[in-house]
C-alpha cells in the first residue's frame, strides 16, 4: 500500500429541493495520517465519505486522487474502489457470507486473485483487526463489536490506500471502542490512511491528527487543538468542546498546568499535573 493524495473540491450534494446536504464542501485527506470527520447527526458526514469513496456522484464539484479527477466510468470506479474503501456504520449492511473468513475473502476473490494470495490477504486483514481467532465463526454468532471489526477486515483485505469508516465506534461499549481504536492504529502503522466519521469530540481529540467539522454544508478542517477550541464553530455545528480542553484550560488559569499544548486525554492530563508533597495520585 502506498499513500495517495485525496481531496474533495467544492462538493454540492442535495437529495431534495431544499437546502443541499453539502454546499461547496472541500476536504483534504492527509496521506498516512488519521483524520476525524465530525458533525451532528444529519450534517453530511456520511454523504461526504460516500462522495470520497465514489459511491455517490455530487451534483457539482469533484474528487481528486493524486492530481487526477475521479473518472465515473466502470473502469475508473473499479480502480478507485480498490484504492479507497468505505465501511458503513451498520456492519450487517456488509456481512453476508456463512463464515468470517469467507466474508473477508469476498473482495479479493472478486478481484480474480490466486487462491494463495486470497488466503494471505484474509490472514493479514484478520490479524490486523485482531479477529483471526474468529475465522471459522459464522458471522451471525458474532457480537456487535466483532461484526464491526470483521466488516473493516473485509475492506482491509482489498489493501486500500485510504480507509473510510462511517462511525466505526457507534454503539460500542468502552472496551470495544478501545479494541477498535487499537485495530485502527495498527492499520495506520501498516501504511493505511484512516478517515473516521463521528460526533464524539472527545474521541476525535485523543485519536486524530486532524479534524474536519461538517457544518452548514461546508467543512472546516485543521488541527484538533485549533478547531475544537473554536466555540463559535462548535455551537454552529451542535458539538461540545472536548472535556480535556475545558478542564485543561481551567487548570492552566489556576496555575496548575504549564504553557504549551493542552492535554488531549485523562492520562496526559494527569501526567501534566505537578506533584504536591504528601499527596498521592
Amino acid at each position: 500500500m502506498s499513500h495517495l493524495n485525496v481531496s474533495a473540491e467544492e462538493l454540492v450534494v442535495g437529495f431534495d429541493r431544499g437546502r443541499p446536504v453539502l454546499d461547496g464542501a472541500s476536504l483534504t485527506v492527509p496521506a498516512g495520517r488519521r483524520l476525524e470527520v465530525l458533525g451532528a447527526n444529519g450534517s453530511g458526514k456520511t454523504t461526504l465519505l460516500r462522495c470520497l469513496s465514489g459511491a455517490l456522484a455530487p451534483a457539482r464539484g469533484r474528487v481528486i486522487v493524486d492530481g487526477a479527477e475521479l473518472r465515473r466510468t466502470r473502469a475508473g470506479l473499479r480502480a478507485h474502489r480498490q484504492a479507497i474503501q468505505l465501511v458503513l456504520q451498520d456492519p450487517d449492511d456488509q456481512l453476508f457470507s456463512a463464515s468470517v473468513a469467507q466474508d473477508v475473502s469476498f473482495g479479493p476473490v472478486n478481484l480474480g486473485l490466486p487462491e494463495d494470495e486470497v488466503r494471505a490477504r484474509v490472514a493479514e486483514a484478520l490479524g490486523l483487526l485482531a479477529v483471526d481467532h474468529l475465522a471459522a465463526r459464522p458471522t451471525h454468532q458474532l457480537s456487535y463489536g466483532e461484526r464491526k471489526r470483521v466488516a473493516i477486515a473485509g475492506a482491509v483485505a482489498m489493501r486500500p490506500c485510504v480507509l473510510l469508516l462511517d462511525e466505526p465506534t457507534a454503539g460500542l461499549d468502552p472496551s470495544a471502542v478501545a479494541e477498535a481504536l487499537a485495530a485502527l492504529t495498527r492499520l495506520q502503522e501498516a501504511d493505511s490512511t484512516v478517515v473516521m466519521s463521528t460526533h464524539d469530540v472527545d474521541l476525535a481529540l485523543r485519536w486524530a491528527d486532524e479534524v474536519a467539522v461538517v457544518v452548514g454544508g461546508q467543512v472546516v478542517q485543521g488541527r484538533p487543538e485549533d478547531v475544537l477550541t473554536d466555540d463559535a464553530l462548535l455551537t454552529r455545528a451542535r458539538l461540545d468542546r472536548p472535556w480535556a480542553l475545558t478542564v485543561g484550560a481551567r487548570l492552566r488559569e489556576l496555575g496548575l498546568l504549564p504553557a504549551g499544548a493542552l492535554p488531549r486525554d485523562a492520562a496526559a492530563l494527569l501526567a501534566a499535573l505537578p506533584d504536591f508533597p504528601g499527596v498521592r495520585t
